[in-house]
C-alpha cells in the first residue's frame, strides 16, 4: 500500500503506467471525503493498492480518460477497468476482494444500511456550505441549525438500535461511509453541531479507536493549512504538509 503521501499530479504531468498485477489503483486527493471513504475500505479489507493523487485545481488532461468529469475517487485495476462514485467503488471492493465483509450478507440488513445512507444525504452539502460561509465571514446560523437536525435524526437511529455503531455492535460499511464528514467537523469549525447529540458523540469516539480510522486521520494543522491555500485558489494546497 503506497502513495497516500505522494505529491499530486497536475496539468502537464505524464500519466502513470499500467496497474501492476495484484494491485488496484485509486485516483484520490488527500483531503477529499469521498476519496477518504474508499481509502478506508481499502485499508479495512487489507487490499494491496497504490494511490495516485490528483491536483483538483490543475487536473492533468489524461485524467479525463479515467473519469468523464475529472472527479475522484476512481479505481483502476490491472484489466484497465474503471470504477467511480465513492459508494459504488466501496461496494465493488467489498464484493471483489476477500476478507471480512463490510456490507452485511443478509439482503435486508444490506438494504437497511443503504437506506441509512440515503438519510445521510444532506450532510455532505450542509457541512461544505457551513465551511464556505465561515471562511467568507457569512452568517450560517440557519445552515448549522439544519445540520443539527440531520444529526438529531442520526442520533434517533442510534438510540433506537441501542448499538455502538450504525451497523450494529461492530464497525461495518455504513460507519465507514459516514465517517469522513464527522472527522472534518472540528477542522471545518462546526464541531459544536454535535454537542446536543450525546449518543452520536459516543459513536464518534468509538470510531476514532478503530485502527483503520486512526491510521488515516489527518493532522488538524495540516488540514487547516490545506484549507487556507485552497480558499486562495492556490494549486499548491493539495500538497500542503508533504516533505518529499
Amino acid at each position: 500500500m503506497s502513495g497516500d503521501l505522494t505529491r499530486s499530479l497536475r496539468k502537464g504531468s505524464c500519466p502513470p503506467g499500467p496497474v501492476p498485477e495484484g494491485l488496484i489503483r485509486i485516483y484520490s486527493m488527500r483531503f477529499c471525503p469521498y476519496s477518504h471513504r474508499t481509502r478506508l475500505v481499502l485499508r479495512a479489507k487489507g487490499i494491496r493498492h497504490e494511490v495516485i493523487n490528483i491536483n483538483l485545481r490543475s487536473k492533468p488532461d489524461w485524467y479525463y480518460t479515467k473519469h468523464p468529469f475529472g472527479q475522484i475517487p476512481v479505481l483502476e485495476n490491472s484489466q484497465n477497468q474503471l470504477i467511480y462514485e465513492s459508494v459504488i467503488a466501496c461496494e465493488y471492493l467489498d464484493d471483489r476482494y476477500p476478507g471480512r465483509r463490510l456490507f452485511p450478507h443478509d439482503p435486508y440488513e444490506r438494504a437497511r444500511q443503504k437506506m441509512l445512507l440515503e438519510l445521510f444525504c444532506k450532510v455532505p452539502s450542509l457541512t461544505k456550505d457551513c465551511l464556505v460561509a465561515l471562511r467568507w465571514g457569512r452568517e450560517c446560523a440557519d445552515l448549522k441549525a439544519a445540520l443539527r437536525q440531520e444529526f438529531c435524526n442520526l442520533e434517533e437511529i442510534l438510540d433506537y438500535q441501542n448499538t455502538t455503531f450504525f451497523g450494529g455492535d461492530r464497525i461495518s460499511m455504513i460507519d465507514y461511509l459516514l465517517w469522513p464528514w464527522f472527522e472534518r467537523l472540528d477542522v471545518y469549525g462546526i464541531a459544536d453541531c454535535v454537542n446536543h447529540t450525546p449518543t452520536l458523540k459516543l459513536w464518534i469516539a468509538a470510531m476514532k479507536q478503530d485502527p483503520t480510522v486512526s491510521a488515516l486521520l489527518i493532522d488538524k494543522h495540516i488540514f487547516l493549512g490545506f484549507l487556507n491555500l485552497y480558499f486562495q485558489n492556490n494549486p499548491n494546497a493539495f500538497d500542503f504538509g508533504l516533505v518529499c
